[in-house]
């Protein structure tokens, strides 16, 4: 029997419509949320991503600015830009887009936003407090994992969860998120001994190492519920013929568009074995802009005293 699918974009419509509710609450009391997204040179990838997210403020209501800087800016001139926002009241939530170039520490930027406007949720403080357990503001892609989980009445609480890659950004926060929802929880990376065979121990599987199709069926105990957090771009048809079992249609999406999204799974094998999986793209992908704009009313209103309240 194949996988059930579990829809990120359903899921994310569910979260904006309830989030649609809290924003008319929160403008009732005078506020109005505001996001400011800084953009760092020219990459395409970048600026998709930025325009994906001011239009999302757009389609809520909320106040957005979109801040763009040249490619040769000089680490003082962001540090500059961010003690700026941090000190304008209207903006909540701060958003730095990675990458940066390569003349810019990306620690001490990110290390320079007020930690109550940090949106991203990975400045120390708001690490503190996801470790404790105490309110704060969530790294968007966990948390967004987690309302997957959630919403489509997947226990956590006992299972064992299994996560592919330590990152900061997804790997170690999701880990913590997991744990505070008890589980049993395995960090797994690069350096693992049989790492398959520490996956196949998982009734919830995150695959967050950010390797195109790298978690293949060994990995996978039948009946798991398989998390892929990977985006990945195939551009040839080699590329593509490497990673599928059956490559017909994806190289004629390739041959279309010009490159095929993939995950970090292997996503025949986890549809053959898994009893529930998130597909790329269409799974974990469009809950990070909504658990975005989460975070920003959630900063509004710790920020600015508003009450949480969704309208009925």
């Amino acid at each position: 029997m194949a996988a059930a699918i579990l829809d990120g974009l359903k899921i994310r419509d569910q979260i904006m419509a309830e989030l649609a509710g809290e924003i008319s609450s929160v403008k009732r009391q005078g506020i109005t949320p505001g996001l400011a997204a800084v953009l760092v040179g020219d990459d395409p990838a970048s600026q998709s991503y930025v325009r994906s997210k001011v239009k999302t403020c757009e389609t809520l209501g909320l106040y957005s600015d979109k801040i763009t800087m040249p490619g040769d800016t000089s680490e003082a001139q962001l540090l500059a830009l961010v003690d700026t926002l941090n000190h304008r009241d209207e903006i909540d939530g701060i958003l730095i887009q990675l990458p940066l170039p390569k003349q810019i520490n990306t620690k001490r930027v990110l290390e320079a936003v007020d930690p109550a406007k940090d949106v991203d949720g990975i400045h120390p403080m708001n690490v503190g407090r996801l470790v404790s357990g105490t309110e704060g503001l969530v790294p968007c892609t966990p948390a967004g994992i987690i309302e997957i989980l959630h919403r489509s009445q997947i226990p956590i609480k006992g299972a064992h969860a299994v996560v592919v890659g330590r990152s900061d950004i997804v790997g170690k926060p999701v880990a913590m998120l997991l744990l505070h929802q008890h589980a049993t929880v395995t960090i797994c990376h690069s350096r693992t001994r049989d790492l398959p065979a520490v996956a196949r121990e998982a009734d919830i599987l995150v695959a967050a190492i950010g390797k195109p199709a790298f978690v293949t069926g060994e990995f996978i105990k039948p009946g798991a519920v398989v998390i892929d957090v990977g985006i990945n771009r195939l551009s040839t048809p080699e590329e593509v013929r490497r990673v599928f079992h059956d490559p017909t249609s994806a190289l004629k999406k390739l041959e279309a568009k010009g490159s095929v999204l993939v995950g970090d799974v292997q996503a025949e094998d986890a549809m053959e074995k898994a009893s529930a999986f998130t597909p790329v793209p269409g799974g974990v992908g469009p809950l990070t802009i909504a658990m975005l704009m989460v975070n920003t009313v959630k900063a509004a209103r710790l920020r600015r005293g508003a009450k949480a309240q969704t309208a009925s």
